[in-house]
């Protein structure tokens, strides 16, 4: 199952640079994450701040 990024995103870019296959790009006052190339590995889950990803 693919993480996806919460309204909680203080957009701080911390997730994008800890990602091992780049899923998570900028979006709109937030990251996101493409599901389609998400791997589940919970990186990005484990540097953020504020626990913004999150399983879907």
């Amino acid at each position: 199952m693919a993480y996806q990024i919460s309204d909680e995103c203080v957009a701080c870019g911390a997730c994008a640079q800890e990602c091992p296959v780049s899923a998570i790009s900028e979006g709109d006052g937030k990251f996101q994450i493409d599901a389609d190339t998400c791997v589940s590995c919970g990186a990005c889950a484990g540097v953020c701040p504020v626990g913004a990803p999150a399983e879907a």
